[in-house]
């Protein structure tokens, strides 16, 4: 019976290199497939299901478990991973049982590190386990363990930093998932915004409407897609056509949602039927807006907002403008006969503040020439390079200028705006809904009056 010789050295060591070649070969090719499947997969939890499986190939580990963290700390329960699954199904019902305060209440990576580690090391009954930490942007995403059948068994310096190397490689799948939601939602968002600003855009005059005797202009210009600022005109007998209609009376009104963006939007728009429904009852400007603050009442309290708004209504044939304020910008009148510009305001607290407010009701006669404008704080409260803001008295000189210079209510607005762009830089955005409005009352042949 012939038995088989023994080994030489050389032939030994030849085994081993061998061996070693084919392991290496092996954990190359693991590596490489759990690469695949980070820059092919588009679902996080195909991904992370494979995690445990090649780990634990990897090192030739008995079984290998995938704990995963939400970004407020919660365990992420849906993402429990482990494989052999039939051998790791009590250890999963167990970690899926432990309550989310047991995690949050421990101070700081290490102890929640220690927490996890002391459950699931007596689940296994004392086997050889190792964990380390899936870190993403620096903060704690999971944890990763491999462990052994048998005791007494040790985990290699090679084994560590191929287990880690699989950790890290879990942590960047999470980022780039929390990567990819963030910019559908921010796509879901714009898309939003977009509606929103269309929708807005809409509500808004596209033009300006003939009135008699005066020139219109106005224009609106939102920090976002979407904001709070609000002006209309808005005819007091609708069914009028044609001349008759340019005769009527109109109502000119300006306001402001406190806040920017769609809450701001949505508000405006819901203010903008209520008071549209409001001018038809013809009632003077006091009463317009005491009836629609209680109107609105209910609406604001419950989205902790206000409403700044002036509510004026003109009347071309008497050129007899009527006003009141609910706390908004007092709109400037530049006096063509004393070249001086004057403030129009006249008491009253905001929409929404409280139900029984009460509002005062001011009026006057504009002479030809004479230019009002409605604007809203983000023009006199825009910040400039310097840090200034803009404020009301910039805007007074401002707008005598424009008004001196002899152009129509359009060249006004322009004029004002591209002061306004100098000011804040022409490259630089706006931090607040920026509108305004001008009207000038058409020029004439002014008489000289008779003595009496």
């Amino acid at each position: 019976m012939s038995s088989t010789p023994p080994l030489t050295a050389t032939a030994s060591l030849r085994q081993l290199l061998d061996s070693l070649s084919k392991e290496q070969h092996r954990n190359q090719e693991l590596l490489a497939s759990l690469g695949f499947a980070l820059r092919s997969f588009t679902n996080l939890g195909r991904f992370l299901e494979l995690v445990p499986l090649l780990a634990s190939r990897l090192v030739e580990a008995e079984g290998a478990l995938l704990v995963v963290f939400h970004p407020d700390g919660r365990l992420w329960r849906e993402q429990l991973h482990a494989t052999p699954p039939a051998a790791c199904a009590e250890l999963v019902r167990q970690l899926a049982s432990l309550e989310d305060r047991e995690l949050l209440e421990a101070s700081g990576e290490e102890a929640v590190a220690a927490r996890l580690d002391g459950l699931i090391q007596r689940q296994l009954a004392d086997r050889p386990l190792f964990g380390t930490s899936v870190v993403s942007r620096s903060r704690p995403r999971g944890r990763l363990y491999v462990f052994g059948a048998k005791t007494g068994f040790s985990w290699s310096e090679v084994h560590r930093r191929h287990v880690q190397l699989v950790a890290d490689l879990t942590g960047v799948a999470i980022e780039n998932d929390a990567l990819v939601q963030e910019a559908r939602r921010h796509e879901r968002i714009d898309r939003q915004m977009s509606i929103g600003a269309e929708i807005q855009a809409q509500l808004l005059p596209d033009h300006c409407p003939l009135i008699e005797g005066v020139e219109l202009a106005a224009r609106c210009r939102p920090a976002f897609q979407v904001g709070g600022d609000y002006y209309d005109f808005i005819p007091t007998r609708p069914q009028l056509l044609g001349r008759r209609r340019e005769q009527g009376r109109w109502a000119l009104v300006m306001g402001d949602v406190m806040g920017k963006g769609v809450p701001a939007g949505l508000l405006m728009t819901l203010l903008r039927g209520m008071l549209r429904a409001e001018v038809l009852s013809g009632l003077p400007p006091d009463r317009i807006l005491h009836d629609l603050n209680q109107l609105a009442q209910e609406d604001l309290a419950h989205s902790h907002r206000f409403v700044t708004l002036f509510y004026s209504d003109f009347d071309p044939r008497t050129r007899l403008l009527r006003y009141a304020n609910a706390a908004h910008n007092p709109p400037l009148i530049w006096r063509r006969l004393r070249n001086a510009v004057d403030r129009l305001d006249a008491p009253g607290l905001l929409i929404g503040l409280q139900p029984e407010a009460h509002y005062g009701c001011e009026q006057i006669v504009l002479d030809p020439g004479d230019v009002l404008l409605y604007y809203t704080d983000g023009v006199t409260e825009a910040p400039g390079l310097n840090g200034e803001r803009f404020d009301e008295e910039r805007l007074i000189r401002a707008l005598h200028g424009a008004c001196r210079s002899g152009t129509g209510a359009q060249g006004i607005l322009d004029q004002l705006f591209a002061r306004l762009d100098r000011f804040v830089g022409v490259d630089r955005p706006l931090e607040d809904d920026a509108s305004m409005v001008v009207l000038k009352v058409r020029e004439e042949v002014m008489l000289p009056s008779l003595p009496t």
